[in-house]
C-alpha cells in the first residue's frame, strides 16, 4: 500500500515563516570569517599523514600494511591468504584493474558486486569471508576510510563479510574530516556526480554499551585491514 502526504505545503510554509524564509527560497550560502579547522595539520607531509594514520589504527584494532604500486598484487595476495581466503566479494571499481589486480581477483574467483543481481549480490556479500574495497578518502586523524557508495560500490561489501580489506591510495590520505568535505565540495562545484551516501569506517564493528564491555562484530566486520599503496 502506498502512503500519502497530507498538508505538506501548509506544513512547509509554516516552518519557512518561523525561519523568516519564503517557501522554496534558496538560502544564501554562509561564508565563515574564521576557519581555524582548516589549519590543523596543514603542514603535514604525506609520510607524516601515514604515520598519523598508523598511530590511530592502534586504538581501533586495525592492521595496516604498506606497499608500492608495483608490489601491490603480491602483497594483496598474501593478505588474502593470511585472512583465510575463502569466499570473497569486491566492489566493482575500475581502480582494481589500474592497480594491476585483475589476476588476483581471478585467482580467488572474487565476486565483483553487480547491483543488477539484486538480493543475490547481498547474499554473496553475507556469505563472504572477505570484503575488498578501495577507499575514496582516508582520514589520518581517526584512520577512517571514506567510501562514496553508489550502485557499483555498495556498503554491503564492507559491512557484511567477516573481514574488510580496504586498499588506501596514499594520495587520498587527508588530515581530517574538514579536508574530506572540502574534497566533496570541490567535486560538486566541478559538476561531478557524487553519491548521497558517504560511509566512514573506523575499524571493526564494536560496541561497549553493555556494562562497558567491548564487543566486536556487533553489526559489521570482525576484522579490518588497510593496505596503503603508493599511487601509479
Amino acid at each position: 500500500m502506498n502512503g500519502t502526504i497530507e498538508n505538506r505545503d501548509a506544513f512547509l510554509k509554516k516552518i519557512a515563516e518561523k525561519l523568516h524564509h519564503t517557501p522554496k527560497e534558496v538560502p544564501e550560502k554562509l561564508h565563515w570569517l574564521h576557519t581555524p579547522q582548516e589549519s590543523v595539520y596543514q603542514n603535514y607531509s604525506s609520510d607524516q599523514l601515514v604515520d598519523m594514520m598508523k598511530k590511530a589504527c592502534e586504538s581501533i584494532h586495525t592492521k595496516v600494511y604498506q606497499t608500492t604500486s608495483k608490489a601491490i598484487a603480491g602483497q594483496l595476495d598474501q593478505i588474502i591468504t593470511d585472512y583465510g581466503a575463502g569466499k570473497i566479494v569486491a566492489t566493482k571499481d575500475p581502480r582494481f584493474a589500474e592497480f594491476g589486480l585483475t589476476e588476483v581477483l581471478e585467482k580467488y574467483k572474487i565476486y565483483s558486486w553487480n547491483y543488477s543481481d539484486g538480493h543475490v549480490a547481498i547474499d554473496k556479500a553475507a556469505e563472504a569471508n572477505i570484503g575488498l574495497s578501495i577507499c575514496d578518502v582516508m582520514l589520518a586523524e581517526s584512520a577512517s576510510a571514506g567510501l562514496f557508495t553508489d550502485k557499483n560500490k555498495a556498503r554491503s561489501v564492507s559491512l557484511l563479510p567477516e573481514t574488510s580489506i580496504v586498499i588506501v591510495p596514499q594520495s587520498l590520505i587527508v588530515p581530517r574530516l574538514t579536508q574530506a568535505m572540502q574534497m566533496v565540495e570541490d567535486r560538486v562545484q566541478k559538476g561531478q556526480n557524487l553519491s548521497s551516501y558517504i560511509n566512514f569506517i573506523s575499524g571493526p564493528s564494536n560496541s561497549a554499551d553493555i556494562e562497558m564491555r567491548l564487543v566486536v562484530g556487533v553489526h559489521g566486520p570482525i576484522k579490518v585491514a588497510y593496505l596503503i599503496v603508493s599511487d601509479l
